[in-house]
């Protein structure tokens, strides 16, 4: 169970093993962590291998498509724990282990990184012009 980055606060550095070789993650929610977080980057302060930035304060538990918190932070405490509990009692809580995404490279995609999935799942952006 990796947890390290599990928690509240808005800017987070962990190091996880994968493989044997150490890689180090940093979790930014909003965007003024987030221009911390590169910015530290930039300077050489940290060394990241992975970074993820979210937005809204939490994460997407508190974005835009939750019940409005009214400023109010333990509201969106209250869900990271409920949703952890949630997630705690499930039996397929890794997405690379549920059996129809299982199924769906082996019978289609093939394997995770290839053309067709990169072609299907991967979303592509294009310049277009200000109307």
């Amino acid at each position: 169970e990796f947890e390290q980055l599990h928690g509240y606060d808005s800017l987070r550095v962990a190091e996880v093993e994968i493989n044997g070789k150490k890689l180090r993650v940093g979790v930014a929610y909003g965007l003024g962590n987030a221009r911390k977080l590169l910015e530290d980057v930039q300077s050489g302060k940290i060394d990241l291998h992975l970074i993820e930035i979210m937005a809204c304060p939490g994460g997407c538990v508190g974005g835009g498509g939750q019940p409005y918190h009214h400023g109010d932070f333990n509201v969106i405490k209250k869900r990271i724990e409920a949703l952890n509990v949630v997630d705690k009692s499930k039996i397929i809580r890794k997405s690379h282990e549920n059996p129809s995404i299982v199924r769906l490279y082996n019978e289609y995609l093939g394997k995770p990184g290839s053309e067709k999935s990169h072609q299907l799942l991967h979303t592509h952006y294009v310049q277009r012009e200000w109307l």
